[in-house]
């Protein structure tokens, strides 16, 4: 490409950033990147009434922490400030008299309970209702005196009502839309300010953006921006728009079942480098079969040809997968870093040592937060189904069970001192001299001081982390409970 590349994404201060909006401002950064342009940040706070307080900070912490950095944006200036459109207000109204003076637009002094009127009026006929340029029919003496009188108004677009308008999407190709189809938009609210359709167009050419990346749901409304653009004697931006991130192929993500949003995700216990890396390829596809890369492998790899023009579904599995196969590769010190909080929400003041259980939990972590439900019996003991103990595969029997509990305790008691070698050793010698199979002691005593089907490491490891007194109360506590039921079975 010949031309100097500059972008942007342009978020709403609204809230958190969507996963489908964080997806936007990844491949408008890596598109950016790869061909050594200008990556633009800008804040479309046009929809005053909608803001959330603190908003935009949380899009620059979001922005940085998936390490996607900014060129030109409100925190870091630039030739193109100011960078929030709040603060060009005064940059529209100007371009919106100029498309009156030509023709493009015009004054329209309809009240809400006018166009609800005509609606419905359009809808009883079964009309599908656009407005009607009713405005663009008053005389200029009547115009003129309303403005004088302060009679509040909004400037609206006048589309063309014959022909088409067409463009050329670099993702969806050719794109045409008969004129009579599109309504006539508002660019300047009562209130003065633009609205986000116009003051899009504006910002994007004043800011020299030669690619527009953006979700296909604009494919609709780019007709619109075209005409504005041509009216103004402007040169038009190449368009790439994205196929939208689903849940599946007939929901959107959804922020009522938490999935929609990236904090979401990482409060979860997701990490950033795992969603990032799985988000590139929801709907991009590299050309090949490979799967894992750095922001800087994104850059290198990244192409619009990869684009995908169908619905991309975002799978919490493949997320998931991804997200285990990141936590399996972090340096043990990290890893043992972030699991610690959680391990705190199940464990706080028992006394077990986290080192060694985030030795056994690292393997088989997915996500974060599922490490209190895998690490909560070290603390305390849970009521479990006594079907866990009988386990085909170890040989382990109804007969075999309170002969295996009573031999793993005889062998534990004297034990000292208590390690895991100590351990592992004094419970092989006794199976081994009992003539049993290791699995026909060791599954039910792991299942008796755990009462889970699946623990991080086996009974050796489990008794070492719970300590000798309460690996023998448990395992007592397990003798007397089988005891009582063998007893009411047999009075």
């Amino acid at each position: 490409m010949n031309t100097t590349i500059r972008t942007r994404f342009a978020p709403s201060p609204t809230g958190f950033l969507h996963l489908g909006s964080l997806r936007t401002a990844l491949y408008c950064f890596l598109f950016t990147r790869k061909h050594n342009g200008t990556f633009i940040l800008r804040i479309e706070d046009t929809d005053q009434e909608r803001q959330v307080p603190g908003a935009t900070e949380v899009i620059y912490d979001t922005l940085r922490d998936c390490g996607i950095h900014w060129d030109e944006g409100p925190d870091v200036g630039g030739p193109a400030a100011p960078y929030i459109q709040s603060e060009r207000k005064d940059s529209y109204l100007p371009y919106a008299r100029q498309l009156i003076e030509t023709g493009h637009a015009y004054y329209c002094f309809c009240t809400k309970e006018d166009l609800a009127l005509r609606r419905r009026q359009a809808e009883a006929h079964g009309e599908t209702w656009k407005y009607d340029k009713h405005c663009l029919r008053l005389p200029n003496e009547e115009i003129q005196a309303k403005l004088r009188a302060g009679t509040p108004y909004v400037i609206r677009q006048n589309t063309p009502v014959t022909g088409e308008s067409d463009f050329d999407d670099l993702v969806y190709g050719h794109i045409a839309a008969p004129n009579e189809t599109l309504d006539d938009m508002v660019l300047i609210k009562a209130d003065g300010m633009p609205t986000y359709n116009f003051a899009n167009v504006i910002d994007d050419n004043s800011m020299g953006i030669t690619h527009v990346i953006r979700g296909m749901e604009y494919l609709s409304s780019t007709p619109k921006y075209n005409l504005l653009y041509r009216a103004l004697g402007w040169e038009i931006p190449q368009y790439i728009h994205l196929p939208n991130v689903m849940r599946d192929n007939q929901h959107k993500l959804s922020k009522r079942d938490g999935d929609a949003y990236y904090s979401d995700f990482i409060q979860k216990g997701y990490l950033t480098e795992a969603l990032i890396n799985y988000l590139a390829l929801v709907g991009w596809n590299p050309g090949n079969e490979r799967e894992f890369f750095t922001m800087e492998e994104l850059i290198e790899a990244f192409s619009v040809s990869g684009l995908s023009k169908s619905p991309a579904i975002f799978d919490l599995n493949k997320l998931t997968w991804f997200n285990a196969e990141y936590i399996r590769r972090l340096p043990f010190e990290d890893y043992l870093s972030r699991a610690t909080p959680w391990f705190d929400q199940a464990l706080l003041g028992k006394g077990i040592d986290y080192r060694r259980l985030a030795e056994l939990m690292q393997g088989r972590t997915e996500v974060f937060n599922r490490i209190p439900d895998m690490v909560r019996f070290l603390g305390k003991m849970p009521d479990f189904d006594k079907e866990l103990y009988l386990n085909k595969k170890q040989k382990s029997t109804q007969d075999s069970l309170m002969p295996s509990l009573k031999l793993a305790r005889d062998i534990l008691i004297p034990l000292s001192p208590w390690t895991e070698d100590k351990i592992h050793d004094a419970l092989m010698a006794g199976i081994k001299e009992a003539g049993l199979k290791n699995g026909t002691v060791l599954w039910p005593l792991r299942v008796a001081i755990s009462g889970q089907a699946s623990t991080p490491g086996g009974a050796i490891e489990i008794a070492w982390l719970l300590g000798k007194d309460e690996t023998l109360l448990r395992l007592n506590a397990a003798i007397e409970d089988l005891e009582k039921q063998e007893e009411r079975k047999n009075p």
